[in-house]
């Protein structure tokens, strides 16, 4: 039970890597009138979350876990380059790589690492680690099966995505409620699919997604880092 006390806690809101100041273009979206109620903000978070995180970030994710159980550290640099460069603009790159070094500063300060020894240098070794590389650093470390990591991963993502729609647009708290009991099903589904997509149909392919991302970089009022 211990390590599924450890995924909630690397799942959790509370976890102060300040992922609630990003939106990954939604508050744009909301500024352009793309999204305006419940049912647009589902079909938007729905569609990223189908067609851009389960394609790339999730099995990205699942290969990051992967290679720090087997000591594969060149495959870890190598997973964690290629993710830093499919970040489209410079708010998104910035995102991660940010919440990547808050998180490495707050495991810094947890003793619970044993399971993954030298953890702490084999990250400072990887040039700008971002947040799934630190991410699954600290699962493989409380031995976290990986399954249930990729599904936390997805719902960890999914969940602030609601947080940054409730507050943007802004929807109620059921609202809210309601878009994570609809959106959270497709996560096992997902999830499953992640875990076994080969890396030659990874993909991220979202012009739309970008271009949004691009334009909150200049929007004049923002809520949001990105």
């Amino acid at each position: 039970m211990l390590r599924l006390v450890r995924l909630l806690q690397l799942a959790s809101p509370a976890l102060p890597v300040g992922a609630y100041t990003y939106s990954q273009g939604l508050e744009w979206a909301v500024e352009s009138g793309a999204v305006t109620d419940e049912a647009t903000a589902a079909r938007w978070i729905g569609d990223a979350l189908s067609y851009t995180l389960a394609r790339l970030e999730a099995p990205l994710t699942a290969a990051l876990l992967a290679a720090w159980r087997t000591g594969d550290d060149a495959r870890v640099s190598e997973l964690n380059a290629d993710f830093n460069a499919s970040r489209e603009t410079m708010e998104l790159r910035a995102e991660t790589v940010q919440m990547g070094w808050s998180l490495l500063r707050l495991l810094s300060e947890l003793d619970a690492f044993a399971g993954l020894p030298g953890w702490r240098d084999r990250l400072v070794a990887v040039n700008e680690p971002a947040f799934p590389t630190v991410w699954t650093a600290a699962a493989a470390a409380w031995g976290i099966a990986a399954e249930q990591a990729l599904t936390a991963y997805l719902w960890m993502w999914l969940e602030n995505q609601v947080m940054a729609a409730v507050k943007a647009i802004p929807l109620g708290q059921s609202a809210g409620q309601r878009l994570l009991a609809t959106l959270g099903k497709r996560i096992p589904g997902l999830a499953a699919e992640a875990a076994s997509l080969p890396e030659p149909q990874w993909s991220n392919f979202s012009p739309g997604l970008a271009i949004t991302s691009s334009l909150h970089e200049t929007q004049y009022t923002r809520l949001f880092r990105s």
